[in-house]
């Protein structure tokens, strides 16, 4: 069977486990109501990833969390798993099996998801774990946006938005680091970690289902991965500018 045409199953794949999640959160918000997280709360929901769509993340991965919890996972195993996870999405994406980045990417992400709620399960957290997670988050999603990159580094505007994404991704980073190591509350803004994950893992994945229509119409099949990167870096470095400016108003 073609490459392109076995990389669209692992989008099914990742698509039915996601289909499956919202639905069974449907029938739990309808018996139960919402689900209640204190990681959650303190995060928000944003006018990019809403409010339901993290509870019901959040809500899906509770039992796997105990279940790890009881044997004996620890919060650094997780993360190790993710960095693993991480680079291996780049490589695909790199190779051009977007269906299989897509995979990839989103077990690492909720990787990420899981050691930090791990750590306060175990009571494992601490500042080593924490520095360890950060690294591996930069580290990860350089890996994806790198990926891409290295795909189409022929075309000049192609590998702009890959650049222009991987900015923003790390200015936002440094922006939220800089304003704790300031003493001020770093501000929410747009394109958070999440946020740009969902939609870099979401373009990823159209990339093999929308792939046929695409190429038939004469636009690079790169195209909603492109979108994505775009409204990363566009969204991305406005949202930076903004908390710079507001970290800024907020020193003495």
């Amino acid at each position: 069977m073609p490459r392109v045409y076995l990389d669209v199953y692992f989008c099914y794949a990742t698509g039915g486990v996601w289909v499956l999640l919202f639905g069974l959160y449907a029938v739990r918000l309808a018996r139960r109501g919402a689900f209640q997280s204190d990681r959650v709360d303190k995060m928000g929901g944003s006018a990019l990833v809403g409010r339901g769509i993290m509870e019901a993340t959040y809500w899906a991965i509770e039992p796997l969390l105990r279940g790890m919890a009881r044997v004996g996972i620890t919060p650094n195993g997780v993360t190790w798993g993710c960095l693993v996870l991480g680079t291996a999405a780049g490589v695909a994406a790199g190779a051009g099996w977007f269906g299989l980045a897509c995979l990839l990417a989103t077990m690492s992400t909720i990787g990420d998801i899981l050691d930090g709620q791990l750590a306060r399960l175990t009571s494992k957290s601490g500042d080593r774990g924490e520095l360890l997670d950060a690294a591996v988050d930069r580290y990860t999603e350089f890996a994806l946006i790198a990926g891409i990159a290295i795909l189409v580094r022929a075309s000049w505007w192609q590998l702009s938005l890959a650049l222009g994404a991987l900015l923003a991704s790390f200015m936002i980073s440094y922006s939220t680091a800089k304003a704790e190591a300031l003493g001020v509350k770093p501000p929410r803004g747009l394109m958070r970690r999440h946020e740009r994950a969902v939609y870099l893992i979401v373009g990823t994945g159209l990339v093999p289902l929308l792939r046929p229509h695409i190429v038939a119409r004469g636009w690079p099949y790169t195209a909603p991965v492109l979108i994505a990167l775009a409204l990363v870096a566009i969204i991305g470095n406005a949202a930076a500018v903004i908390r710079f400016v507001r970290i800024h108003r907020s020193l003495p």
